[in-house]
């Protein structure tokens, strides 16, 4: 079974060298794997809650497409498409809001801090806040779950989103599942290998320092003169630097061999020369650039040719989409009009049963108790980071019975309950 990958680009920018390191070439690399199956998407929709300026959206749609075609991206190998495409998005985006609950919104990362520099600037909580930032997270969680991948790569500052995507999928599947689950519950995907480029200043490479260096707009001299103005120390040529701690080192090692940095390294500690450190550096970045850029121009003065690969991307994505949408529907009663059963006859109330019971505190972590058929609490556990791992000592106790509680297990007896208690229930529970 291949494993299923998801990644949104917010069309609301122009691509930097940071975005083509951090991002778009290791998921062009991870595309590449024979046991991927790699869904891409350029997240218009999501702009629009940044943005409010139509012709840097529509200009932004071209040159991030553009940047991840000419970067290598095989359209024929993954999903490449626009969320606008693709209406089965906001379907389900509608869907989830109904049984999505709004303190679980309230306490968004993206929200919380909007609300406090309100508060902070002495204005109204929710002055100038749209549902459209209010409410990201739904519309983020139904682009995930409407292709059930099993892994969506973020960065740390996304994981809530994911967790959120999480709790959302897990209660529908609680409330209409039936039994089954509609929706995969997708993990969230660090990659810590990855670089995280530094700008001109040494900080961070982003819009909001104004430090980036440009992957294509701007062609070979736009990038040249960005080079040229890498802040470094007043140390002249024939002294001694330290490469480690040179940001131009590391740029020049996000696109190095490990023999071209060692060899870079020793130069500099010889006193190799800013001026000529940075000629090297142009030269490294033209090596991979250049080509990709050609590729770029080519395809930005045919929008035409960009459109269609994303047309076809909508219907591969619509074929996948479709069929569980419609299963979702039904889940819901939106199904066609047929004659109704006849209301079945009421049976003898269940007697009650050991009960486990998995929830999510304030301070973020995931918890699980067992209480057996009278209310009273057997187990129960302390916090997990992740709600998988609560889940997987649940499935521990049930497949093992109460030879799971070893010592130094995460899981306390309840008062007064003696271990027999618990085995007790969980026969009882499994009995059933």
């Amino acid at each position: 079974m291949s494993l299923r990958v998801l990644t949104g680009i917010t069309t609301s920018g122009t691509p930097h060298l940071g975005n083509y390191v951090g991002a778009i070439r290791p998921a062009i690399v991870a595309s590449q794997s024979p046991d991927s199956d790699c869904f891409f998407f350029m997240a218009d929709y999501h702009a629009l809650i940044k943005c409010d300026d139509p012709a840097r959206i529509e200009r932004s749609r071209l040159e991030i497409a553009a940047t991840w075609l000419a970067a290598g991206l095989d359209p024929e190998r993954v999903t490449f498409y626009r969320q606008s495409d693709v209406p089965e998005v906001t379907e389900l985006n509608w869907l989830l809001t109904c049984v999505t609950a709004k303190g679980q919104m309230n306490r968004a990362h993206a929200y919380k801090a909007s609300t406090d520099i309100n508060e902070a600037a002495g204005e109204d909580a929710d002055a100038g806040i749209t549902m459209g930032l209010f409410c990201y997270p739904i519309l983020m969680a139904a682009d995930i779950l409407l292709f059930n991948p099993h892994k969506v790569p973020v960065g740390r500052d996304q994981i809530q989103h994911i967790e959120m995507t999480r709790d959302v999928a897990a209660r529908f599947n609680h409330l209409f599942g039936q039994g089954s689950d509609l929706f995969v519950l997708p993990e969230a995907h660090i990659e810590e290998h990855v670089a995280t480029l530094p700008g001109l200043d040494g900080r961070k490479m982003s819009k909001s320092y104004d430090n980036t260096i440009p992957l294509f707009e701007g062609g070979a001299k736009a990038l040249k003169d960005a080079i040229a103005k890498i802040v470094t120390n007043s140390l002249l040529p024939g002294e001694p630097k330290d490469p480690d701690n040179s940001h131009l080192v590391t740029l020049f090692e996000a696109f190095a061999s490990s023999e071209e940095t060692a060899q870079f390294k020793t130069e500099l500690r010889a006193g190799l020369g800013w001026g000529d450190a940075k000629k090297r550096l142009l030269d490294l970045l033209e090596r991979d650039i250049a080509p990709m850029r050609k590729r770029y121009e080519a395809l930005i003065a045919h929008p035409e040719q960009i459109e269609a690969l994303l047309q076809t991307g909508a219907a591969k994505a619509r074929a996948t989409a479709a069929p569980l949408l419609k299963k979702v529907r039904e889940s819901l009663g939106l199904r066609p009009m047929q004659a109704l059963a006849a209301p079945a006859a009421k049976t003898e109330k269940k007697a009650a049963l050991p009960l486990f019971k998995q929830f999510r505190l304030d301070d973020g972590l995931f918890y699980f108790n067992f209480s057996a058929s009278d209310g009273r609490v057997l187990l129960q556990s302390q916090g997990f980071s992740q709600g998988r791992e609560a889940g997987l000592w649940i499935a521990k106790l049930k497949n093992e019975g109460v030879a799971a509680l070893e010592s130094n297990t995460p899981i306390a007896l309840g008062e007064g309950v003696a271990l027999s208690d618990v085995a007790d229930a969980l026969m009882v529970l499994l009995a059933d």
